[in-house]
């Protein structure tokens, strides 16, 4: 009986030890790439992460940041990245035969993105807008486009304002405000909020003021990754969507993580924040409203040269059910 006992002990503890030296097991990796670093749009890729939300879901991301729309659209085609976090203009992309697809709809306005003035400047209201010229970060760009919604909506015409490009950068856009390059200049509403304490510009109005849903937020997988494991792109979507629902819970949390990822005072995301808590979609479907306002933009930016078929450059097949 002894033996039996002094056995059965061994045998257990050799079960324990095996099993304290299986690998555990190994989440899966995707690299995301932002076409901005600092954009609300895109920061639950890096609070999510910063949470272990992600992990939950057995994702290890690797976040990578791109000076731009195009730059994060070129990688994702090109099998650098696996996931795409950008704009819904990035959907000219896919219309164009870029190997990838819209995967959620992840803002629908774009508060995020304001129109800001030289401090000094005379224009109070965005009708003092009227034939002004306004910077931009590029030509074709969302902050390009949404210059000329601008003068669509005012009933201004085609030219009704000017655009020239800037750079989305706080340099070129503190050297533009401050030495009255341009008469107005669209981009974040955080870097206007941070240039007011210099008295180099003012924030007038977010881009939503006037705009309705644009998609101004949208997450892109490439085919490969959607041919060779699907469930990935499914966990990445949990995965952020749980993160948004715990952003829009926990206010002072969300603008400590989102300051220490964009480095901007947390007085300033904190302002930011309330202004664009409301934009993100609480499930990733794609708007109608969005859709429509997308297919004019690629036509007024001269993206494509026919209309497209939105149906075709986005799908819901990944959301959570």
């Amino acid at each position: 009986m002894r033996t039996q006992r002094r056995a059965k002990a061994i045998a257990v503890i050799a079960s324990g030890l095996i099993a304290l030296a299986a690998p555990a097991f190994a989440a899966t990796t995707l690299t995301v790439g932002k076409a901005s670093p600092t954009s609300d749009a895109l920061l639950p890729a890096n609070v999510g992460d910063t949470l272990g939300i992600f992990k939950k879901h057995g994702l290890d991301l690797k976040i990578i940041e791109f000076g731009g729309g195009s730059k994060m659209a070129q990688a994702l085609a090109a099998g650098s990245i696996d996931i795409g976090d950008g704009a819904g203009t990035e959907m000219a992309f896919v219309a164009k035969g870029a190997p990838m697809l819209a995967v959620c709809e992840s803002t629908a306005p774009a508060p995020f993105l304001a129109i800001g003035v030289p401090w000094d400047s005379p224009i109070k209201t965005l009708d003092d807008l009227k034939g002004k010229l306004i910077g931009v970060s590029n030509s074709g760009s969302f902050s390009d486009w949404s210059g000329h919604q601008l003068a669509k909506k005012k009933g201004w015409g085609p030219d009704g304002v000017k655009t020239v490009a800037i750079g989305n950068g706080a340099a070129a856009v503190g050297a533009a405000m401050k030495t009255h390059q341009v008469d107005a200049m669209i981009s974040n509403a955080s870097l206007f909020f941070t240039l007011e304490d210099d008295k180099s510009a003012r924030f007038l109005a977010p881009v939503s003021s006037y705009e309705g849903n644009v998609a101004s937020g949208a997450i892109f997988a490439s085919n490969q990754l959607m041919q060779s494991n699907p469930d990935a792109i499914r966990a990445f979507l949990a995965g952020w969507i749980e993160t948004v629902d715990y952003m829009r819970a926990h206010r002072d949390e969300t603008i400590k993580l989102e300051a220490g990822i964009t480095h901007f005072d947390e007085r300033v995301m904190a302002r930011e924040y309330d202004l664009v808590i409301g934009m993100f979609t609480k499930d990733c479907r794609f708007d109608p409203e969005s859709m429509a306002a997308l297919k004019d933009s690629f036509i007024e930016l001269k993206l494509v040269d026919t209309a497209p078929d939105m149906a075709k450059l986005y799908t819901e097949a990944f959301l959570p059910k």
